[in-house]
């Protein structure tokens, strides 16, 4: 039968607010900085003390892509769908290893739903994607007068078509999958998240094993960042330091900081900031561990704190808690939002989201890209099964004030929530 796609996205795309692929050749193993990154003899002490924390990580097996090509063709069968067409996005690395960059030349990942995988190439970079592709023989290229919906079609149609329909991932450009429908009359363009989603919102054993070394370098790296903090520190200071540590640990990152009223906004202000006594102090975002990221906030306070700093803290603290205690088995992704939501309009805020507050949903999927499917907010019917991870990361926000967000990433086993990170026990400690 065919699924709705509500169920999976929930009112939100996968992705929508992640870090997009855009290189072209595959990266480090880790997402390891270039040697050197994190030597300079300037960065703090504590900086400089870090060892790398890349040994031991195992990448994800061709056996484990092959499985996950299998299983989308199931999904296939049941959604009606012919095959489905990707361009370099995390989905292609996901079911191909391979990454490419998206430019207005259109190159992508056919999977049918029967036979191998095929790839659309432009001819001049046929020579490049010869050297990158590791799945599967069948490359075809398109010169530059040519169709390349024509050939994408040419190769559904070769694996055989039953139901005319070719699915497109939801990150495919308009102008592509609008091409594929004007080139081939006669050829259905579908939607296939059911397919997409249906394969990557379960985390195997490896995908979660490399997500933990992920969130664990973060905290690690938050950790050596926090304790540089000075009196009129800037902010790209401190966020710099941060992304030192990941460099130092043999990570790429990204991390956004914000100090004082700052922090009220959830994704925070580009207003230059310098950290002075008494700062509501806010960290967010994390590393990539073999393409899999982490995505973990700490909040704490630059010196002395307030008891309104500090019964808004454990006000979050609770709520936080209340998510994560709500991820049974079963449970609904709305129900969650629900639980950490009531924890802060029963304080006097909102209701709902409005300001002061908790202005967005209590989390979102997360793997691949920081942001997937599905989220933790209200409407969202889709129940918590094995393998599905998460961010648990409501907030308080108090605009011209201050804000807390504290979040951490959780996965769901077959015996209920798991975080991959120790929640913050205080204010003052906010590592657990």
């Amino acid at each position: 039968m065919r699924i709705n796609r509500r169920h999976f996205l929930a009112t939100g795309a996968a992705g929508a607010s992640g870090l997009a692929i855009a290189c072209a050749q595959p990266g480090p193993a880790t997402g390891a900085a270039a040697p050197g990154a994190a030597g300079t003899g300037d960065l703090p002490a504590v900086i400089k003390a870090l060892k790398p924390m890349t040994a031991g990580i195992v990448p994800i097996s061709d056996d484990e892509r092959r499985a996950r090509i299998a299983k989308a063709q199931r999904l296939m069968a049941e959604q009606e769908l012919d095959a489905i067409f990707m361009e370099g996005t995390t989905s292609m690395f996901y079911f191909a290893n391979m990454r490419w960059g998206q430019s207005e030349r259109t190159f992508g990942l056919v999977i049918p739903a029967k036979g191998d995988v095929a790839y659309v190439c432009p001819k001049f970079e046929e020579d490049r994607a010869l050297e990158l592709i590791k799945f599967g023989k069948d490359l075809r290229t398109w010169e530059e007068d040519e169709s390349p919906y024509k050939v994408i079609a040419g190769i559904v149609k070769d694996r055989g078509v039953t139901h005319h329909r070719i699915g497109i991932e939801e990150r495919v450009r308009f102008f592509i999958a609008d091409g594929i429908r004007r080139d081939n009359p006669g050829m259905e363009v579908a939607d296939c998240v059911a397919v997409t989603a249906g394969c990557r919102i379960y985390k195997s054993p490896a995908e979660i094993a490399l997500m933990q070394r992920a969130n664990d370098v973060t905290i690690e790296a938050y950790k050596a960042g926090l304790a540089t903090m000075r009196e009129g520190m800037p902010q790209n200071e401190l966020a710099d330091n941060i992304t030192a540590a990941f460099h130092a640990l043999g990570f790429n990152g990204d991390v956004s900081v914000q100090f004082g009223k700052w922090t009220a906004l959830p994704h925070g202000s580009a207003t230059p900031q310098k950290l002075k006594e008494g700062d509501i102090v806010m960290i967010d975002d994390g590393v990539k561990c073999e393409g899999y990221q982490s995505d973990i906030t700490r909040t704490t306070v630059f010196g002395k704190l307030t008891e309104r700093q500090k019964d808004i803290w454990e006000l979050e603290k609770r709520a936080q808690t209340a998510a994560f205690d709500a991820m049974k088995l079963g449970a609904t992704c709305e129900s969650v939002d629900a639980a950490a939501r009531k924890v802060i309009v029963d304080a006097g805020f909102g209701p709902g989201y409005k300001l002061p507050g908790l202005p967005h949903r209590t989390g979102h999927g997360i793997g691949l890209d920081g942001h997937e499917w599905t989220n933790f907010v209200k409407g969202n019917l889709t129940k918590l099964t094995p393998g599905m991870c998460f961010s648990d990361e409501p907030m308080v926000a108090i605009p011209g004030e201050f804000g807390i967000r504290l979040e951490d990433d959780v996965h769901i086993t077959e015996d209920g929530a798991k975080f991959f990170s120790k929640q913050s026990i205080a204010i003052d400690q906010p590592f657990g």
